[in-house]
């Protein structure tokens, strides 16, 4: 098992080349990659944004493979935590 998590930002996830060599690379167990809903809102927007001659049904198929090419990739219940993270890191 990886011992490296790995927050997969839509950064990465937008430029397909990239995204598919990152999934392969979690797929292999290396590491393992996580993301989160507001992620793949934010990476299918500008998506979207970039190729509106891309098709909505295959957006939602790109979106559905990804979540499933790595189990337990998806975090959930980190909405609540958002407010208690400050930017301030001087103590």
């Amino acid at each position: 098992m990886a011992s490296f998590v790995v927050i997969y930002d839509a950064c990465v996830l937008y430029p397909a080349q990239l995204r598919d060599l990152l999934l392969r690379v979690a797929h292999t167990g290396v590491v393992r990659a996580r993301w989160t809903d507001d992620i793949l809102d934010e990476c299918f927007r500008a998506l979207k944004r970039n190729r509106p001659d891309l098709d909505d049904s295959k957006l939602a198929r790109t979106r559905s493979l990804i979540c499933g090419a790595v189990d337990d990739s998806m975090v959930t219940g980190h909405r609540r935590l958002i407010d208690s993270v400050s930017g301030d890191t001087q103590n």
